[in-house]
């Protein structure tokens, strides 16, 4: 997978970097498997990685190039870096969150963020909430904000009657 992007995405994973890859091909349309990377005998002193392991892989989610790495567990995901998908309906809400928060923490659960079964965090959210909330502070946009921050998983049309003021 020659990448067209100049900026890139790169996973940092313990060692399920494969499984990562295969799992997120299969959530997004429009997405597909690159070249895998392995490990070979020079290194072994930093990487501390069997040869012929996988160290990395190449992949695309809908037209964005990721790479995942095997580089062992000195490094975790955290909150401070997420992923944004921009549902235009509820069943892509609906679908994106059942699919990516399966067997992740149900306690970071909260305004529409979820981390994954690998700690990684990703944001499901309406398309338009950009415009919901574009501008300063508004009465429309301080209840669309309220609702908001009593949801876990986000609820277009609940959003939608709180910003109407219905």
């Amino acid at each position: 997978m020659a990448t067209t992007q100049k900026i890139s995405s790169n996973l940092w994973f313990d060692n399920q970097a494969e499984e990562a890859a295969n799992y997120y091909v299969s959530v997004f349309k429009n997405s597909k498997l690159g070249a895998v990377a392995r490990y070979g005998k020079v290194g072994y002193e930093q990487h501390k990685q069997k040869e012929g392991t996988v160290m990395t892989v190449e992949f695309t989610l809908d037209g964005h190039d990721f790479i995942a790495l095997n580089g062992g567990p000195i490094f975790k995901f955290s909150e401070a870096v997420s992923f944004v998908i921009n549902c235009d309906t509820q069943e892509e809400i609906d679908y994106y969150w059942e699919k990516l928060s399966d067997g992740g923490d149900k306690q970071a659960q909260v305004c529409g963020w979820l981390k994954d079964r690998f700690g990684l965090s990703w944001q499901v959210v309406p398309s338009m909430m950009s415009q919901w909330f574009a501008g300063g502070p508004t009465e429309k946009t301080e209840r669309a904000m309220g609702a908001m921050l009593e949801m876990k998983k986000l609820d277009i049309a609940a959003l939608q009657a709180a910003y109407d003021g219905k």
